[in-house]
């Protein structure tokens, strides 16, 4: 078993291809299969399922490709300890973030990082909870910005900040001139809610438990931005976490209006591998998004005044 090796089964994983694996390996792909069934006879088990134009990681498979991830990100901290302390903020980062935060944080946060560290571009990848966990596992990424609960073996998680829910109305709805909703209330009228899939969905539903009703007249979409303009065309009602309500996202045919105190919240934090070889990275993004946190009450102040 060689480090090779170990780096084919993980890129080949993660791009659940054998000719995209070996071209990032840098390598040809009749060489990358032989060194992997070569380690397969090894092992005497099979990690990937060879079928015509897919790869699919085996169960035992995927036990492995883990386990290998940890081996590489140690060998990448043996690296960096002979380096004498080289430089953790020069080199990509991939930060995973949940669709329901990544169109509200990263505008500000791509910039602010870059300022803290010019020398470590981001790659991006947007998609949901269980998705960005299957990637910290396999080292596809090396941070996500998740909401919590995120209690996920092998992983650290650190608080960022919290967002406090909003009910959102058409214009001219009967709640549009009230001080605040009782989440019961949610119930009686139609509401639009994110897919099965989506935390913030979940989240919602905790709050509001009258939703899970069956009789509860309920639409679903995939994304925030949408749920947002089925509101203003007077579909029906909804929620949206408070960075989706910010002047620069306003729409004058929707109508925020505050839950009923103690309003509904998520709770934002950082996950990354314990065995991550970079912390001075995840410290920078994390700074990062401190940065960009404390300077929204300026904003809003300016915006009040003008």
């Amino acid at each position: 078993m060689t480090l090779n090796e170990l780096r084919y089964i993980v890129a080949v994983a993660r791009e659940r291809s054998f000719g995209r694996a070996a071209g990032k390996c840098f390598v040809s792909q009749p060489a990358l299969s032989v060194a992997i069934q070569k380690l397969e006879e090894e092992l005497g088990a099979a990690l990937f399922e060879r079928g015509k134009g897919e790869i699919t990681v085996t169960p035992l498979g995927a036990r492995i490709v883990e386990q290998a991830q940890k081996v590489l990100e140690e060998t990448a901290r043996i690296r960096e300890i002979a380096a004498g302390g080289r430089n953790q903020l020069v080199g990509v980062l991939r930060l995973g973030v949940i669709h329901t935060v990544a169109p509200y944080l990263l505008p500000d946060l791509i910039p602010e990082l870059h300022a803290l560290a010019p020398q470590m571009p981001l790659e991006i990848e947007e998609t949901l909870t269980e998705h960005l966990e299957t990637g910290l596992k396999s080292g596809r990424v090396d941070a996500a910005i998740v909401a919590l609960p995120f209690d996920v073996p092998g992983m650290l998680t650190e608080y960022l900040y919290e967002e406090p829910f909003q009910v959102v109305v058409p214009l001219g709805h009967k709640w549009a001139k009230r001080k605040a909703v009782a989440p019961d209330e949610l119930a009686a009228e139609h509401t639009i809610l994110l897919n099965v899939g989506h935390c913030f969905r979940n989240q919602v539903l905790d709050a509001c438990p009258e939703l899970n009703r069956s009789e509860a007249m309920v639409t679903r979409t995939n994304s925030l931005e949408t749920v947002r303009n089925m509101v203003a065309s007077g579909l029906g009602v909804s929620v949206l976490p408070r960075d989706a309500l910010t002047p620069r996202y306003h729409s004058q045919l929707v109508v925020a209006v505050p839950f009923t105190q103690p309003a509904p919240t998520r709770h934002i934090a950082l996950a990354c591998r314990k065995s991550f070889p970079r912390p001075e990275a995840i410290a920078a993004l994390r700074d990062a998004v401190a940065a960009c946190r404390a300077r929204q009450p300026r904003r809003a102040a300016t915006r009040a005044r003008q």
